[in-house]
């Protein structure tokens, strides 16, 4: 599947090719210029949404595309050594999220009429209120706090829809870069709820998000370095880990993760709304 594109777009074989749930991905470099690549196929619908964004954001905050078709796409590869996910667990949890909440800034701007076809954010939740009729306990009131937050979006803006630790990469000299964007539009809350429950969900046999100090500290840095109003963020935390943990258990998995940091952060809201 990869010979039409190498032809096509003057590549070379520069790894060995690998395969996400939705994706087949092969290491390459340029014919002319030796420049280091990727190359991504997909039919996945989210997935080429992402890709249309990728190219709109012409490689501001995001990894530079350097061709794109329906289907596939063409992207310069993350050659930098270091990784968020080994900062956070490394003691370095800090200096990680703040470089996510960086990332981010730079990629939330207001949708236009040039911006490719996204998807609405109370689409994406589309899971959650059904899954939480049939599970009922917390997961009610994720549901119930996603409802409130979709009902009044407060800075719409274009997101991601998958910002964690594993979608930023070092770009050596042209910084820490998003890759694999969902390609959603809605409050720029939500885009930095999924920062609370990584990079445990990639790995949970060495944690960080689960650890109750972390969580804290988490919630004070994003809060102060994304500018977001903490009770807010907070409501955003409960109604993203309610959607994570209707998406792991209709596959019939454990949503432990998402759940615990839901408690979390349902006592800390309640908390903060006594103090008032």
């Amino acid at each position: 599947m990869f010979s039409t594109y190498l032809s096509r777009w003057e590549l070379v074989p520069d790894g060995v090719p690998f395969v996400t749930r939705t994706s087949q991905l092969l290491p390459v470099k340029t014919i002319h210029g030796d420049k280091k690549a990727i190359l991504k196929l997909t039919r996945d619908d989210s997935e080429q949404n992402g890709c249309r964004l990728m190219v709109w954001w012409r490689g501001i905050g995001a990894a530079k595309v350097l061709a794109h078709e329906e289907g596939a796409i063409l992207l310069e590869r993350a050659t930098g050594i270091d990784s968020l996910t080994e900062m956070s667990r490394s003691g370095e949890d800090a200096r990680a999220c703040r470089l996510i909440c960086h990332t981010a800034r730079r990629l939330h701007v207001a949708p236009d009429t040039s911006i490719p076809r996204l998807t609405p954010l109370e689409h994406w939740f589309r899971d959650l209120e059904p899954t939480a009729q049939i599970y009922g306990g917390i997961m009610l009131s994720c549901a119930q706090t996603a409802k409130m937050l979709l009902s009044c979006p407060q800075e719409v803006v274009v997101l991601h829809g998958d910002l964690h630790h594993g979608n930023i990469l070092d770009f050596g000299a042209r910084g820490w870069l998003a890759i694999d964007p969902k390609g959603l539009v809605g409050e720029r809350g939500f885009d930095y709820a999924n920062i609370f429950t990584n990079p445990d969900l990639a790995d949970p046999s060495r944690p960080v998000a689960i650890e109750p100090e972390i969580f804290t500290q988490r919630v004070n840095i994003v809060s102060e370095t994304a500018g977001i109003e903490r009770q807010r963020l907070l409501m955003w935390i409960i109604a993203w880990c309610g959607l994570s943990s209707a998406w792991f258990l209709q596959e019939g998995g454990s949503a432990t993760i998402p759940l615990r940091i839901a408690e979390f952060a349902m006592a800390e809201l309640a908390s903060s709304s006594n103090q008032l």
